[in-house]
């Protein structure tokens, strides 16, 4: 049967499957907040407004395309090639040679961030344009709106998508098997490669994929729930 079989290549086998979802799970979690903060670097420098003709003009400009270039080239490019290239790259011009966990962390959160930062732009373009010019009229700066008035409604608008890469990476990650990272794909190859049984080996990593999927999606879902607040409002009625 082969359910008698699948159960005991997981009895045999847990710990490799554990250690692969662990570090699946911490490098996809990590790596997702850094490309967030990345995310949301580049896009608040990308929604800047246009400087007058000058010498901040030419900064402004330079480090636009700068930026669109290195979304433009992690947004095309598989997370499988960037790795390959990242890996075997470094150590030919620089003769250091990256740990595997270390490359995965950067890989992962260079990747994520080119994402995320057309996200961040979208949710900070999505404010209404109205709160721009009541924070201008009350004497504020760019960055003082950003970081009262705009970022914290950009933000509980992006969540969604936050979480969804999140998600997204849980799954990328198994790409990383290419150079080496022991992450649950990884480790799934290493146990096929031991018992030769290579349908029940894999069905066994799609249910784990899909338990952590699962799981982590209800559980953003809840924070989402608590973010919006109540459902209900009633109004609070005072005799004065």
């Amino acid at each position: 049967m082969h359910f008698n079989r699948i159960q005991g290549i997981f009895l045999n086998n847990w710990q490799f499957f554990l250690r692969g979802a662990i570090n699946t799970v911490i490098i996809s979690l990590i790596a997702t907040l850094i490309g967030f903060l990345i995310g949301l670097l580049v896009g608040i420098i990308r929604t800047v407004p246009e400087q007058k003709p000058g010498g901040k003009r030419i900064v402004q400009w330079i480090a636009n395309w700068l930026m669109s270039v290195y979304i433009e080239v992690f947004r095309g490019t598989p997370m499988m090639v960037q790795a390959m290239v990242i890996f075997y790259g470094v150590p030919l011009f620089t003769g250091y040679q990256l740990d595997r966990m270390l490359a995965a962390f950067f890989i992962v959160s260079i990747n994520t961030g080119a994402y995320m930062a057309e996200v961040v732009r979208g949710g900070i373009l999505s404010v209404d344009k109205g709160q721009y010019e009541a924070a201008k009229a009350i004497g504020m700066n760019h960055v003082q709106t950003m970081v009262y008035v705009v970022l914290p409604q950009a933000i509980r608008n992006i969540l969604p998508a936050v979480g969804n890469e999140f998600i997204i990476n849980i799954k990328d990650t198994s790409v990383l098997n290419i150079i080496g990272v022991t992450e649950l794909f990884f480790q799934t190859r290493t146990v096929a490669g031991i018992n030769y049984f290579y349908f029940e080996t894999y069905f066994i990593t799609s249910l784990i994929y899909l338990f952590m999927t699962f799981t982590i999606t209800r559980i953003l879902r809840r924070i989402e729930d608590r973010m919006d607040g109540s459902k209900t409002y009633q109004l609070n009625q005072q005799q004065v």
